[in-house]
């Protein structure tokens, strides 16, 4: 039997979820610029370094080895036939059998379903990965917005730890869902 291969491309209602490559750094760097304002009060990377197309290079390039090793998948969120409007990732950084989902919308996008879309087609994934047992969505209990996004696909609040915030806007609380 084939070992299970992360898709390169998934549509996702609305959105198309495209595998990250350096050739998507100039968009990303136009989202991510337009986008600060709306991103710096949750994301502690969200700098105006990160808003340069050498730094979205780079983090494209970072991108491509990390999915080729199989420890981050990055996918661009994408309309059809229009602009990246997003972005989703799969990360390794929570222990043995856990891979961690992390999401941030354009700001000229928000409230629109597609990160929730987004999360919601790419969960079933990660879980057919040999070494994935959950899934997880990290997030501040003061993102509102952020928070919605678990609750609404059905994972479960595990449990919210206290920790130094990360981010401006970020208070003390950090919520941790899980898939069912």
């Amino acid at each position: 039997m084939k070992p299970f291969v992360m898709p390169t491309e998934l549509t996702a209602g609305p959105v198309v979820l495209r595998r990250a490559h350096e050739g998507d750094a100039a968009a990303v760097t136009e989202a991510v610029d337009t986008s600060l304002d709306h991103l710096r009060p949750w994301m502690p990377w969200a700098t105006a370094e990160a808003a340069t197309l050498a730094s979205q290079r780079e983090r494209c390039r970072q991108a491509e080895k990390l999915w080729g090793k199989g420890t981050d998948y990055l996918y661009h969120v994408w309309l059809p036939e229009g602009p990246l409007v997003g972005c989703v990732g799969a990360h390794r950084r929570i222990g043995p059998g856990g891979i961690e989902i992390g999401y941030w919308t354009h700001a000229e996008h928000p409230g629109k379903g597609y990160a929730s879309e987004a999360v919601r087609v790419l969960t079933p994934h990660l879980l057919r990965l040999p070494d994935v047992d959950r899934v997880e969505i990290h997030c501040d209990e003061l993102n509102v917005r952020s928070g919605a996004i678990p609750k609404r696909l059905g994972y479960r609040l595990d449990r919210t730890e206290d920790r130094a915030p990360q981010a401006p806007a970020e208070s003390r609380r950090l919520m941790i869902w899980m898939t069912p």
